[in-house]
């Protein structure tokens, strides 16, 4: 490799990297937005679902349009493809977030992440079988360290914070699951038709299935101007813009790369916890945020 290839390496790994946390941070603005909604307007997290999935999607793909005037619809000509679209957008956009709900349903917030975020081990574990070829060191040590990390943030270290029963295991390794699915399954269809497509019509194709369950316009909630503030908090910073960037990233680095930096999720919702709430840190959550923020540097120094 030369010099000069070096470099755009390089420099396209750290737009990968920022992509990622960019997108994880985004989603812990969402999640603090949407608790909001949950716990004092009133809304059904359904309800958020569908309408998010729905609306999001519109937007990216108008956009997509009018920047592109390219027929946003050619993707279904090729049937292999719009499998694709239609196996991501049900076991993928839709899964990664119903899943997720259903899991707070049966235990807590808390439980819930933990479970989800045991979708690097996943990966590595599929990469391991299909790639026959083990992680490096530094690849297992990024996965362990933010693995502590999450924990820490998310239980201050309290065991009993997490409640799992036979629902709430079966509910969380089927989100951790969907989870590796949404970051493993469109990289063949990203590469041919980029991260504005995949993610626009994953979220359009799972708005509408997600519209057999609960239907959109069924609504229950509050409507105030914080309600409806953080709706769109949640449907522009939380779904359009971050599952675009994420889209992006693992077009660039690694599955397991972008998975484990899913850890600045909890990490930025628990930094908007202390600085609008006034919720302080304990020990445990400030050792948490440096375990987690060491993945980053172990992951970026570490060969392609």
């Amino acid at each position: 490799m030369t010099k000069e290839e070096n470099l755009k390496d390089n420099y396209l790994r750290k737009k990968g990297f920022i992509f990622a946390i960019s997108a994880s941070t985004l989603w812990g603005v969402s999640g603090i937005a949407a608790q909001f909604l949950f716990q004092e307007g009133g809304f059904s997290p359904e309800w958020l679902v569908v309408v998010r999935l729905l609306i999001a999607g519109s937007f990216l793909l108008a956009i997509t349009q009018v920047k592109t005037k390219k027929n946003i619809f050619r993707v279904f000509k090729n049937k292999h493809d719009a499998f694709s679209f239609i196996i991501f957008g049900f076991g993928g956009m839709l899964a990664v977030q119903y899943t997720y709900f259903v899991t707070i349903k049966y235990s807590n917030a808390a439980t819930a992440t933990i479970l989800q975020y045991l979708s690097p081990v996943i990966i590595t574990l599929y990469l391991i079988l299909h790639l026959k070829k083990w992680p490096s060191i530094y690849e297992f040590l990024a996965i362990i360290l933010a693995l502590i990390g999450t924990f820490f943030i998310i239980t201050k270290g309290d065991i009993k914070a997490i409640n799992i029963s036979k629902m709430t295991l079966f509910w969380g390794i089927i989100s951790a699951v969907a989870a590796a699915f949404n970051t493993l399954q469109p990289r063949r269809i990203l590469a041919k038709w980029g991260s504005n497509l995949v993610a626009g019509w994953g979220m359009i194709i799972g708005g509408i299935l997600m519209s057999f369950i609960h239907n959109p316009f069924d609504f229950s909630g509050k409507v105030s101007l914080m309600s409806v503030s953080s709706v769109v908090i949640v449907i522009i910073i939380g779904t359009l813009i971050p599952f675009w960037l994420y889209m992006e990233s693992i077009k660039i680095i690694k599955p397991t790369e972008a998975s484990i930096l899913g850890a600045f999720e909890p990490l930025s919702a628990a930094i908007l916890s202390l600085v609008f709430l006034g919720i302080h840190f304990s020990i445990l959550e400030w050792v948490g945020s440096i375990f987690i923020i060491l993945t980053t540097i172990i992951l970026s120094t570490t060969k392609k």
